[in-house]
């Protein structure tokens, strides 16, 4: 399952009311290292597929979630469980500590 692309009006749908743990991912189109993470985090999107959803929030189209979620630089990870942020992280890393990071938190 490739990633979710979700905006202000759906987050709480598509993130606070899943069933699966949900990795949220706050990015931007000019955002270098959000780029570098997003093939990683399609790939962990199949890989994980059932087990855990991840969706992406571009900051510039839809200011309000990050702003509710205290968001201050990019990309910033988040990980949510039965509606609530379990652990979150900023910065790129490569794709085993991405991984590993979503194995502890889910």
């Amino acid at each position: 399952m490739a990633t979710v692309a979700v905006t202000d009006a759906t987050f709480d749908a598509e993130v606070r009311q899943s069933d699966i743990p949900v990795v949220v991912d706050f990015w931007a189109e000019w955002c270098g290292p959000c780029k570098q993470i997003g093939p990683a985090l399609e790939e962990l999107s199949a890989e994980m597929e059932g087990r855990v959803k991840i969706v992406k929030v571009n900051v510039d189209e839809n200011p309000n979630s990050p702003a509710q979620m205290g968001v201050r630089g990019i990309p910033a990870l988040f990980v949510f469980k039965n509606g609530e942020v379990v652990s979150n992280k900023a910065g790129a890393a490569p794709k085993a500590a991405i991984q590993g990071w979503i194995e502890e938190s889910i």
